[in-house]
């Protein structure tokens, strides 16, 4: 049998990580959980910047995971540079995603996605929203729309 490349390992290795964080029941070590009434009062600390915003369409009792991640050009996801889990209640909810930009500047495109699960079911997606700048952001009001 023939040594696979460094490229087939990274693939491999990639797919992997994608199938693993695709099929986790609870919240990751990087996953940030805050309530509520602390997404907006948290201080950020300084090596951190930020992506926020409100998500509009989210049912009450809902489970929102967004993340931001590295994606190649066929928009395949590469990295995972910051995550966080809510829970909707049927109003606008707001969000505060930290990240490193010293780890965002290692990749050529940034992505924001997220999804909304009720019951153990995808009900909802955010539309990929391309992040162009490794600033603290500010991306007003975000809809999700049906999942496919």
């Amino acid at each position: 049998m023939k040594n696979p490349t460094p490229l087939q390992s990274l693939i491999l290795l990639s797919l992997i990580a994608l199938l693993a964080a695709c099929t986790r029941d609870g919240p990751s070590a990087t996953t940030t959980t805050l309530p509520q009434a602390q997404v907006a009062t948290a201080p950020l600390p300084a090596y951190q910047r930020e992506l926020s915003g409100s998500l509009l369409n989210v049912p009450n009792g809902a489970d929102v995971e967004l993340a931001l991640l590295a994606v190649d050009q066929r928009g395949r996801p590469q990295a995972l540079l910051g995550n966080i889990q809510l829970r909707g209640t049927g109003k606008p909810l707001a969000f505060r995603l930290p990240f490193n930009p010293e780890t965002f500047n290692k990749h050529s495109r940034i992505e924001l996605h997220g999804r909304a699960n009720q019951a153990g079911r995808l009900i909802l997606r955010l539309p990929e929203q391309p992040i162009a700048r490794s600033e603290t952001q500010a991306l007003g009001e975000l809809r999700l729309v049906p999942a496919p």
